[in-house]
C-alpha cells in the first residue's frame, strides 16, 4: 500500500462467509482485499493486494484468545514486524479506543471513536425490530486518529449503508509511509471488529 490516494473506501461484501471487504483509492484502484479467516478461536486476517489473493501483503494475529484487550500484531508478506493495534479493554464499552503500536513497541497514535452516544443509539435501538435494520442508516460512527500531540491525522467514518457496509478514510495531516502503513492495518483490523460488535 504505497503512495495512496486519499480517500479511501472501505466496502464489505456481503454475498460471502467470510468477513471481508475491498479497500479502495480515490481513483477506484484496489489497493486491498481484507480476509478474516472464518471459525478461528484467535483472530487471523490476511490482507492480500486484490481479490484474486495472488499476493499476501500483511497477516494479522491476535496475541490472545478472544480477550477484550488483545493486541494485533501485523506482519509483512516477509514475516517482519510492523507493529500492532491494541484495543483497551473496558474503556471500549462506550467509545471505542484503540492503540498503534510501532514494531519496538512504542505508542505512536490512538484511534478513538467521536460518540459514545452513536453507539449506544444503535445498540439499542438495532435490537427493535424492523426499525434495527435502518439503523445502519441513521447510526454512522467517526473514529479519528490521533498523534501523541492530540493531533487528529486520519478520520474513517461510516457512510449511511444496509448491513454497515460501508467506510471512508481520509488523510487531514501528512505522516511518514511506515506511519501510514501501520495506520491503515490498524484501521482494518479495528473497523473488522467493531463491524462484528455492531
Amino acid at each position: 500500500m504505497k503512495d495512496l490516494q486519499f480517500p479511501l473506501d472501505f466496502r464489505f461484501k456481503i454475498s460471502t462467509l467470510s468477513n471481508d471487504f475491498v479497500a479502495t483509492d480515490a481513483t477506484g484502484h484496489t489497493v486491498a482485499y481484507v480476509r478474516q479467516k472464518m471459525f478461528k478461536f484467535k483472530e487471523a486476517v490476511n490482507v492480500y493486494s486484490n481479490e484474486s489473493k495472488s499476493e499476501l501483503l500483511y497477516s494479522i494475529k491476535a496475541n490472545k484468545w478472544l480477550d477484550w484487550s488483545a493486541a494485533y500484531g501485523f506482519t509483512n508478506a516477509s514475516g517482519a514486524q510492523l507493529g500492532k493495534v491494541a484495543r483497551k479493554g473496558w474503556k471500549s464499552l462506550w467509545k471505542a479506543q484503540y492503540l498503534v503500536i510501532d514494531q519496538n513497541n512504542d505508542q505512536q497514535y490512538k484511534i478513538e471513536e467521536e460518540s459514545a452516544f452513536t453507539r449506544f443509539a444503535d445498540g439499542l435501538l438495532g435490537e427493535i425490530p424492523v426499525l434495527g435494520f435502518f439503523t445502519s442508516y441513521v447510526f454512522n460512527p467517526v473514529y479519528n486518529v490521533t498523534d501523541m500531540q492530540g493531533n487528529v491525522v486520519v478520520k474513517l467514518k461510516k457512510n449511511p449503508s444496509f448491513f454497515g457496509r460501508k467506510f471512508v478514510v481520509e488523510k487531514l495531516k501528512d505522516v511518514d509511509q511506515d506511519d501510514k502503513e501501520r495506520i491503515m492495518i490498524s484501521l482494518m483490523m479495528m473497523i473488522l471488529l467493531e463491524r462484528n460488535r455492531g
